[in-house]
């Protein structure tokens, strides 16, 4: 209730207000990027792993259209019903965040370990719901022989915001720009259109991935990577 009273108020003083103080009252309004939340949910699933089991951890926080790469891409929540947690859960630490401008978006990478000593890299795409909290919405792990640094922080890249009318356009800069052609696309896009990731699995199974974010009105690449068809055992 305190927080109803206290947006009505700021959008009064807005319409009474000269067009500068509206902008200002706006800008406040407006979602924006908070990449320290976002950390602190992949934090929390890590932490869930651990205490409730991998599998459950990964349903619970999941969005309800959310991609998992196992290392085919499966629907999330379907291949999860009912799937047994293993005895020992992953262990993974974030070291780098991207975020949208508006915040609608983000995507962490970091090193994850097993308890066998496998180790390598993740990839985490966190979409926020309309409450504020983060559900991730596609997550893939791929194995390295060579264990990843940590840095000393949690780096971070946000979007600069685009101008009113960009959206269309920074989409297809994007889109037009994937890692290779054909095959399958799972695209991620924020809300403002200000970061772009997309995964493509190639006809040949091999795995493809490229992050972009808005700078100087235009789309640039952030990330990219890609991953051997895996091996049929």
């Amino acid at each position: 209730m305190r927080l109803a009273i206290a947006l009505l108020a700021l959008a009064l003083a807005a319409c009474t207000a000269g067009p500068g103080s509206r902008d200002r009252y706006a800008r406040l309004l407006t979602p924006a990027a908070n990449p320290s939340k976002v950390v602190a949910a992949e934090l929390e699933l890590a932490r869930a792993a651990q205490e409730d089991g991998q599998w459950s951890a990964f349903r619970d926080f999941s969005a309800g259209d959310a991609v998992l790469f196992v290392p085919e891409p499966v629907a999330a929540r379907d291949w999860l019903q009912g799937r047994a947690d293993p005895a020992a859960a992953l262990q993974w630490q974030p070291h780098h965040i991207w975020s949208s401008c508006d915040g609608s978006l983000a995507v962490t990478r970091g090193a994850w370990q097993h308890p066998d000593g496998a180790q390598g890299e993740f990839t985490t795409v966190w979409q926020r719901r309309p409450d504020g909290d983060y559900r991730w919405t596609l997550h893939q792990r791929i194995a390295q022989d060579t264990p990843r640094g940590a840095p000393e922080f949690v780096g971070t890249d946000v979007a600069e915001c685009p101008a009113r009318g960009l959206a269309a356009e920074l989409r297809e800069q994007a889109t037009q720009s994937r890692p290779v052609d054909g095959g399958t696309y799972f695209d991620q896009v924020s809300g403002d259109s200000s970061l772009f990731l997309t995964f493509v699995v190639a006809p040949d199974l091999s795995r493809h991935w490229k992050l972009m974010l808005h700078r100087d009105g235009r789309m640039v690449d952030a990330m990219a990577g890609s991953v051997a068809a895996p091996v049929e055992e």
